[in-house]
């Protein structure tokens, strides 16, 4: 690999080194998908290799959100896909709320970012969430926003069919092509132009702690919002420069990610309970949702998530009783 331009001293690199080689349990590596290529989807579709236990505290599920969503919209995840995983779960947001720290406890995290949707809030968020995943010590970080509904279940079947000390990058790009920036060489005024694949955040991504950890010289202790700067991009998109364009990792495609982007009512009904995550269109586009029968009407569960859990928790207290035929 080509030397890394802006790359930190040789000290550096080796601390994040030693620090991997401390904090990762040893597990057998386990041969990866070639780059920009789709990831499995279960560990049942990946013949000959052998899945890794993970205990749900294995896994550090990020939710960005912001004081305004804290009503509805975060109150709908809390009831459905958060009630299956509070222990996986850690909700960011950028203000006090007496109410729902009630709720998450120590798993709400203010982080006295900016409520403003600017890229440097954004990137101000996804900084706290990765110095606090580093400090959890947890084996696999994944981001989502409020508008995503995670399958648990799924998720921890996917990530344990790797394992968190190889470089894994997964998740859904937004776009057919790398993205193209700008990069600002700090110090040398020297600009360049660099290409990348990233993956949206909108339809979630996971990072393993080994590769995590090599990012830490660049996202670490708050230095993630002056990378940020290096490029002048969002959030999502400084993850994936980080990891392709400086550490030249590669982003591993799922089709199990979805974001409002896309048009969900394509995603063929009987694959719908098999995703990683899903997600539900904006007032601009309020039909643009997963086509899933249950119960409940469009009206009554416009964004299909109550519809979704109940399917696949037919248990819960405030679904709807199924008529026996």
């Amino acid at each position: 690999m080509s030397r890394v331009r802006g790359a930190p001293c040789r000290a550096c690199l080796a601390l994040s080194a030693a620090l991997a080689a401390l904090l990762l349990l040893p597990l057998p590596r386990l041969p990866g998908p070639a780059p920009n290529t789709p990831a499995p989807g279960l560990p049942a579709a990946t013949p000959g290799l052998p899945s890794i236990y993970l205990r749900p505290d294995d896994v550090f599920i990020a939710v960005k959100t912001t004081r305004k969503n804290h009503g509805p919209r975060l109150g709908l995840l809390l009831r459905t896909w958060i009630s299956r995983a509070r222990q996986q779960t850690f909700i960011f947001t950028d203000g006090d709320d007496p109410e729902l720290r009630l709720q998450g406890g120590n798993h709400l995290i203010n982080t006295n970012c900016s409520a403003v949707h600017t890229r440097q809030a954004l990137c101000c968020k996804m900084s706290v969430e990765y110095d606090k995943f580093i400090e959890s010590g947890r084996k696999w970080f994944c981001h989502v926003d409020d508008d995503n509904y995670v399958n648990p279940g799924v998720l921890m079947q996917l990530l344990s069919s790797f394992s968190p000390s190889q470089d894994v990058y997964l998740g859904r790009p937004s776009l057919d092509h790398p993205i193209e920036a700008t990069e600002r060489v700090p110090g040398g005024g020297t600009v360049t132009t660099v290409k990348f694949w990233f993956a949206t955040g909108g339809a979630g991504f996971c990072l393993s702690r080994g590769l995590a950890l090599k990012m830490s010289p660049w996202a670490g202790l708050g230095s993630f919002m002056s990378t940020a700067e290096r490029v002048r991009l969002p959030d999502d998109c400084t993850v994936g420069y980080i990891v392709e364009g400086l550490l030249g990792a590669h982003l591993m495609r799922s089709s199990l990610f979805h974001s409002h982007l896309e048009n969900l009512s394509r995603l063929p009904a009987h694959r719908v309970l098999q995703q990683v995550t899903l997600s539900y269109g904006g007032p601009e586009n309020p039909y643009n949702v997963v086509n899933v029968a249950g119960t409940f009407s469009l009206q009554q569960d416009p964004t299909r998530f109550k519809s979704v859990h109940c399917l696949l928790y037919p248990e819960t207290d405030w679904c709807p009783t199924q008529k026996q035929g």
